[in-house]
């Protein structure tokens, strides 16, 4: 079910029960985190709350400059209209997964935990990306895609350049690629960190948190996020091998079985 209502933010419910709030990154929309959802199937008692950010998927623009700055404060606005004050999660990816940080440090206790998948922490030349970004191509495959943007995003993001992870690729990811408003992006690259980091303005934050990063990340990497251990005392923290910027899409069978127990371990 999609809203319908006068808000900025678009989003599509699941389920009922306590809010878990779920944040896309760049340039893409709420379907790339969409392979989370077989989590849910034993676990009743989640509403799932999958944003659109503004100028993606559903969700117009904002009304004045886009910024990392202004993508939260319209989530946080959200988040006060749709969700008031009960207990809720939430998940984060990528670039949601800095709005996810803000989202903690802003309600405290109210969240019950966070998820953050691929989570942006550092940018540009401040990032520590691997060498290595791709475990297995398939060249045949390469050749016959056309050049143009989704090949070379395709490249960029995944780690196994196969005819199955194109397909993946092509189901959760390019979708939301070709429904974004491009100066709305193009202005938030520009200002795509909030001016600090969320940890440093908030208490430590003792709810249940999962770290979820992979060694062929070739957007933000894995070593910078491990520094948000010193922020999270009971954030448990995972490297996986063999997948890139979208572990959920490219090995979600492991993720889900990370967020699973995650879930489990949240206290409502």
């Amino acid at each position: 079910m999609t809203d319908t209502t006068d808000s900025v933010i678009r989003h599509t419910a699941f389920g009922e029960g306590t809010p878990i709030v779920l944040i896309h990154g760049y340039t893409v929309d709420h379907r790339v985190l969409l392979p989370l959802e077989p989590v849910f199937a034993g676990r009743p008692g989640w509403r799932r709350l999958y944003l659109d950010l503004p100028g993606r998927g559903a969700s117009p623009r904002l009304p004045g400059p886009t910024s990392a700055t202004a993508l939260a404060e319209a989530v946080l606005r959200w988040i006060d209209a749709e969700v008031g004050d009960r207990p809720f999660a939430v998940v984060g990816q990528s670039f949601g997964g800095q709005l996810a940080r803000a989202v903690t440090a802003r309600y405290g206790e109210q969240v019950l935990g966070s998820a953050l998948l691929v989570p942006v922490v550092r940018w540009g030349e401040d990032r520590t990306l691997p060498g290595e970004t791709v475990v297995e191509r398939d060249q045949e495959l390469l050749d016959r895609l056309p050049d143009g943007p989704d090949r070379e995003l395709f490249g960029y993001v995944m780690a196994r350049l196969t005819e199955p992870g194109w397909e993946l690729f092509a189901q959760f990811v390019l979708p939301g690629r070709r429904a974004y408003d491009q100066p709305a992006a193009a202005e938030l690259e520009a200002d795509f960190l909030l001016p600090h980091w969320p940890e440093h303005r908030a208490p430590e934050h003792r709810g249940r948190h999962l770290l979820v990063t992979t060694r062929q990340d070739g957007l933000v990497g894995w070593r910078d996020q491990l520094a948000l251990l010193d922020h999270y005392p009971r954030m448990a923290a995972t490297v996986l091998d063999g997948a890139g910027h979208n572990p959920q899409v490219e090995c979600a069978e492991t993720v889900r079985g990370l967020v699973g127990g995650w879930l489990d371990g949240l206290d409502r």
